[in-house]
């Protein structure tokens, strides 16, 4: 298969999350009509999860033949991962969708060797479409963006995320230093999305104990591409296993870091 750049990878990956979006959009207008199953607790998959993530897999497929595709609802060979993989949420905010929110999105991520190289967040709710490539920016709707460059926690919203993985010692300590203050959290339901908004200036920064990979490496890339700072999230077993998230301007890291401080400093990494 001919070698594909960067930009290749990012139009490809746009193609295919705008068209898993207006699928993932038909089944939520139809949310009466879907089976949907339980993984766990408040963990749920649904015949949408699943139709859509088998659409972007086979796309890939066509596409890129013979690349590995780590997905949330059918992984991968990790012996395959570190020379090359896409990592695919088909939808990413499953309890929103399942419930009629209108805050879930398409996230799809490219990474090689420790980096990422091309990412694409799809709102099909409100048509918008968040793209970076490393080096070449981030844009929403082609346009470019901008992380907003807050200096302290009150200067808007901080986007907290939380999963069955989390545990209250993680997240309440936060929420009260933050709200000490007088900072705003927000809770999206969404990892990718509140990434995306914190590259786009709307929210000033992200914060979660655990996320698994599929769940932001296209959102992290984005707020980096935006001219924000991020933990790196790749380290050690972070493609296979999954690691903290923090994400913001680079005048807020040092406010992140220290609401995020009882997490531990070899989880968070710099």
């Amino acid at each position: 298969m001919p070698t594909i750049d960067p930009a290749q990878r990012l139009a490809l990956a746009t193609a295919v999350a705008v068209e898993a979006g207006a699928l993932a959009l038909r089944y939520f207008r139809n949310l009466e009509r879907l089976a949907v199953e339980h993984k766990g607790a408040q963990d749920l998959v649904s015949e949408a999860d699943r139709a859509v993530e088998r659409l972007i897999r086979a796309r890939l497929s066509e596409l890129c033949r013979g690349e590995p595709v780590l997905g949330e609802e059918g992984g991968a060979d990790p012996g395959d991962l570190a020379a090359g993989c896409w990592v695919v949420d088909p939808i990413d905010g499953t309890w929103c969708f399942l419930n009629g929110i209108r805050s879930w999105c398409v996230s799809i991520a490219y990474a090689r060797r420790g980096r990422i190289e091309a990412g694409v967040v799809v709102d099909p709710c409100a048509g918008e479409v968040f793209q970076a490539r490393s080096g070449g920016g981030a844009r929403l709707d082609g346009r470019p963006i901008r992380v907003k460059d807050a200096a302290r926690l009150d200067e808007g919203s901080l986007s907290v995320g939380c999963s069955r993985r989390t545990s209250p010692e993680e997240i309440a300590p936060l929420i009260d230093a933050l709200l000490r203050r007088d900072g705003l959290y927000h809770r999206h339901g969404s990892g990718a999305l509140g990434l995306a908004w914190t590259a786009c200036g709307r929210l000033i920064g992200y914060v979660e104990p655990h996320m698994h990979p599929w769940d932001c490496l296209a959102g992290l890339l984005l707020v980096e591409e935006a001219g924000g700072w991020t933990n790196d999230f790749l380290a050690g077993d972070g493609l296979t296993e999954g690691n903290p998230v923090l994400a913001g301007g680079h005048r807020l890291k040092p406010h992140l870091l220290a609401l995020t401080e009882h997490w531990g400093g070899r989880r968070v990494g710099s």
